[in-house]
C-alpha cells in the first residue's frame, strides 16, 4: 500500500488519516480504477490542492463536489481546469460575479492555480472520478478524507474563511468551529442555481474583509493572463 507523498506540511498533517483503513481501501480501489478505467484527474494531479496550498499557508478553503468528467479538464483544484480548455459553465458564473463584486476583468482562461497559491486551498469533497460519469466516485472513502481535512484546518490557530457554496458544501458546516472562523455561504455558482442567491452574493469581497479583519493580505483576485 503506498502512502500518497505531499511534499509539504500536509504530509505531517494528514499521516494518520493515511494510516487508516478506509483510507487504504480507498487507494486499492482507485488504483483497480485506473487500471481498467480513464480517471480524472490524472493520478500525479490527484493532490495538487495541497501541494499548491501547504498546510500553515491556507486563509481561505473553497469546497467544490466532484472533479470535472470531461478530457483534459480536472487537475485536483476545485472549478479549475487546464489552461487551453473551455471555461465551464460554474467557473464562468464565477467569474461573473467576481466581475460585479469588485470589477475585475473576466480572464480568458479557467486555470485557477494563482488563486492556491496566494493561500486558497480548492478542495473537492470527492477527488477522482471516472471519464464522462460525474460521481462515480463518490461514496469510496473521499469525503471521509476530505472531512478530516475540513477539520485540520479548522484545527489551525489562525482565522480562516471558509466558502460553502450550495447544499452539499453547506452540510460540511458542523466541521467548522464557527466562534473562531468566517463562514460565506450562498447558492451553487453552477447555472442550475446560481441566479437564486449565487449572482449578487459578493462572496469575493467578502473575503477579503475578513482577510482585512484578521489582519491578513487580501487575495489578489485578477488572474494573470497565459
Amino acid at each position: 500500500m503506498s502512502v500518497p507523498i505531499i511534499s509539504n506540511s500536509w504530509q505531517q498533517v494528514l499521516a494518520a488519516e493515511f494510516e487508516l483503513p478506509y483510507f487504504q481501501k480507498l487507494q486499492d480501489f482507485t488504483i483497480g480504477e485506473r487500471q481498467t478505467q480513464t480517471i480524472f484527474p490524472p493520478a500525479g494531479d490527484v493532490f495538487s490542492a495541497f501541494e499548491l496550498t501547504p498546510y500553515e499557508n491556507v486563509k481561505v478553503l473553497i469546497l467544490g463536489q466532484d472533479p470535472y468528467h470531461d478530457d483534459n479538464q480536472a487537475h485536483g483544484l476545485c472549478f479549475s481546469v487546464k489552461p487551453g480548455i473551455k471555461t465551464p459553465p460554474s467557473l464562468v458564473n464565477i467569474y461573473k460575479e467576481l466581475h460585479t463584486d469588485i470589477g475585475l476583468e473576466i480572464p480568458k482562461h479557467g486555470y485557477l492555480v494563482n488563486w492556491a497559491e496566494q493561500g486558497i486551498l480548492m478542495l473537492n469533497a470527492v477527488l477522482t472520478v471516472r471519464a464522462h460519469t460525474p460521481n462515480s466516485h463518490k461514496d469510496k472513502g473521499w469525503e471521509t478524507f476530505t472531512d478530516a481535512v475540513i477539520r485540520k484546518v479548522s484545527d489551525k490557530p489562525d482565522p480562516v474563511v471558509f466558502v460553502l457554496w450550495g447544499a452539499y458544501a453547506q452540510k460540511k458546516l458542523k466541521l467548522i468551529d464557527t466562534t473562531k472562523h468566517s463562514v460565506i455561504q450562498s447558492a451553487h455558482p453552477s447555472p442550475l442555481s446560481a441566479r437564486n442567491g449565487f449572482f449578487g452574493s459578493k462572496p469575493f469581497s467578502a473575503i477579503n474583509t475578513a482577510l482585512e479583519s484578521y489582519r491578513q493580505p487580501k487575495i489578489n483576485w485578477q488572474l494573470p493572463d497565459l
